[in-house]
């Protein structure tokens, strides 16, 4: 019996550039590779150009809905990594490795009940969210979906456009007034942006105030991706508030997944 291949070549269709040093990437995507959305899938690169050279291997949420025939990922170049640096000099017609097996649990299958989605990210963390909602049974599921962006500076902000004018061929317009997105800068004031971390911004009641939503245990599924150190800080603030962490056994409100 032959092998099952574990990640094979595919070509880069297609390079965006936000600001010098965030990304996304568009690539074919691998016929058996299959994935819910929020999961993400390893990438990688050989080390060196000699026949045998070890691979470098890093993990990054999907962007594109499972339906998609591309993939997409968003990147941020980390100065001393050794892969983001390379990742950023790739051109269309370049071979990037995929990982032909998904992980991860930011997916709605961790949720039962619920009415809200609330989708928190920082930086990247907005990745697996763009994948969701891309998917159109997330607009049929949740009566209402709120994004909240937080990024340091307002030129880091990717994917703007999309959320705040979303339209994807998979996903019904009709069903598009059920989105309610804002962007947080943290490092400066820009107008019409929420000022201040999330946990403040929950904390002081000014996030629910701007989305004009009340959280509540009951009702409210929380997604949160992105900083280790905000994953932490929320997961604390939620549950103190009530707010369980979903495991697979016992299905609760609140998802967290560190982006690294």
């Amino acid at each position: 019996m032959q092998a099952q291949t574990k990640y094979s070549p595919q070509t880069v269709t297609g390079m965006h550039f936000w600001t010098p040093t965030i990304f996304s990437i568009k690539t074919t995507r691998p016929p058996g590779l299959q994935f819910a959305a929020g999961q993400f899938v390893r990438i990688g690169l050989p080390e060196g150009d000699s026949e045998g050279a070890e691979m470098i291997w890093r993990p990054f949420s999907l962007v594109s809905s499972p339906a998609e025939d591309t993939l997409e990922f968003y990147a941020i170049t980390i100065p001393e990594g050794k892969l983001t640096p390379r990742l950023a000099q790739l051109k269309v017609g370049d071979t990037l490795f995929v990982d032909h097996t998904a992980y991860g649990f930011l997916t709605l299958d961790r949720f039962t009940g619920g009415e809200d989605l609330w989708l928190l990210a920082t930086g990247t963390g907005l990745a697996p969210f763009m994948s969701i909602l891309r998917d159109p049974a997330v607009w049929h599921r949740f009566k209402r979906l709120f994004v909240v962006h937080s990024v340091r500076w307002e030129h880091d902000l990717a994917y703007y456009d999309e959320l705040k004018h979303f339209s994807h061929p998979d996903v019904d317009p009709s069903l598009v007034e059920k989105l309610h997105f804002a962007i947080s800068v943290t490092r400066e004031q820009t107008p019409g942006a929420l000022h201040g971390r999330l946990t403040s911004l929950l904390a002081s009641g000014e996030l629910e105030k701007a989305m004009g939503a009340t959280l509540d245990p009951a009702t409210s599924r929380i997604m949160v991706c992105g900083n280790p150190d905000m994953i932490k800080e929320l997961r604390a603030w939620f549950t103190d508030k009530g707010y369980a962490v979903s495991r697979t056994a016992m299905p609760g409100p609140l998802v967290l997944e560190k982006q690294w």
